[in-house]
């Protein structure tokens, strides 16, 4: 199970890599680079603002994790847990189907530097990671209706009619939805168990025998969820708006950018595109970091709102974007070489070998 699930995740992810590099390549085949670089030389110390919101990303998400756990667990250190937070965001960003590998990661790491019991840590994340989906149908509804008119405009010339606030409203509903429902089955404390009980009827014996030696995990697991009821619901509120504030931190960082480039366009505006990249993102999630997916998106919103020159203010918007990723993937590599953490212990967290 375990190698034909690597090979299928593997195959996945190189194939979305390939892709991602023949889009970024068509992407800059098509605009004016000598003008953007240009235009980047004259932005000066003032860069330095790009790396900042990126930053406050990780701060936010580290610290609403914290409120994620159990209850049984207490005292986490809030440098160590952000050790693990830049680690697993770094190999989820930049790893073909990165995912999949830096989200189990998550608890193995914090039972390694932490202690946390692995049912504790699984617990957190699937919260987390729920708590993230509902925060981001939010976002992106909020954006919609922020931006509904300038996305009704851009619709007209990137689809040919005016129905993409309509859509983006729509989804952003549907995702909100959705992820509130998984979170409700989640919490109602048997989620692991019925899982198990699924998983027990696929007919091959290697797998069988896997899900009865790691049955007392499911069951374990089950028992940390259930703490989640009670008083511990009312937090997840306030872990909701620190999340949705986490999202606010893309659309920011996008407009630091396109200020410092001299880019007329509001805030609202770059609220309203970056929401509908993020979503484009989403769906294209086997491409590591929406590599040309998210870059000719921005691009075509530049061309649909008018924008004059966007071919270089384009290329020069992406170019920043994109070196900023690799200055902190960089750095979440050095963390995780300096912590010792290796590739191979990622695997190991996703079969469960530890």
């Amino acid at each position: 199970m375990q190698i034909s699930q690597k090979s299928s995740s593997s195959w996945t992810g190189y194939a979305g890599l390939c892709l991602g590099i023949v889009l970024i390549v068509y992407l800059f085949s098509q605009v004016d680079l000598h003008a953007a670089i240009g235009r980047i030389s004259k932005i000066g110390v003032s860069s330095v603002l790009i790396l900042v919101p990126y930053l406050a990303l990780h701060l936010i998400e580290t610290f609403t994790w914290m409120k994620l756990f159990p209850r049984s667990i207490t005292a986490i250190p809030f440098f160590k847990l952000l050790k693990i937070q830049i680690i697993t965001e770094t190999v989820s960003m930049t790893l073909p189907a990165g995912v999949a590998v830096g989200e189990p990661l998550r608890p193995f790491l914090c039972y390694r530097f932490l202690k946390i019991p692995l049912p504790a840590g699984v617990a957190s994340v699937a919260i987390r990671k729920l708590m993230l989906g509902i925060a981001q149908g939010l976002y992106t509804l909020i954006g919609a209706i922020a931006g509904f008119s300038l996305l009704q405009k851009a619709s007209l010339q990137m689809l040919g009619f005016e129905g993409l606030g309509y859509i983006m409203a729509a989804i952003g509903t549907a995702v909100f939805l959705s992820f509130l429902l998984l979170l409700m089955l989640l919490l109602n404390g048997k989620a692991a168990h019925n899982l198990h009980g699924f998983l027990m009827r696929i007919p091959f014996k290697r797998i069988k025998t896997w899900l009865i030696a790691k049955e007392s995990g499911f069951y374990d697991t089950d028992q940390e969820l259930k703490s989640y009821k009670g008083p511990f619901t009312g937090r997840l509120f306030m872990v909701l708006l620190f999340y949705i504030l986490a999202w606010f931190t893309l659309a920011i960082e996008s407009y630091i950018i396109l200020t410092l480039l001299g880019v007329p366009i509001s805030f609202v505006q770059v609220l309203a595109i970056d929401t509908s990249i993020t979503i484009l993102r989403g769906l294209f999630f086997f491409i590591p970091s929406g590599l040309g997916v998210q870059d000719l998106g921005y691009l075509a919103f530049f061309q649909a709102l008018g924008l004059q020159d966007f071919l270089a203010y384009g290329a020069a918007f992406v170019l920043l974007r994109r070196f900023k990723e690799v200055l902190w993937y960089a750095a979440g590599y050095g963390v995780m070489f300096f912590s010792g953490v290796h590739l191979h212990d990622a695997e190991g967290g996703v079969n469960g070998d530890s």
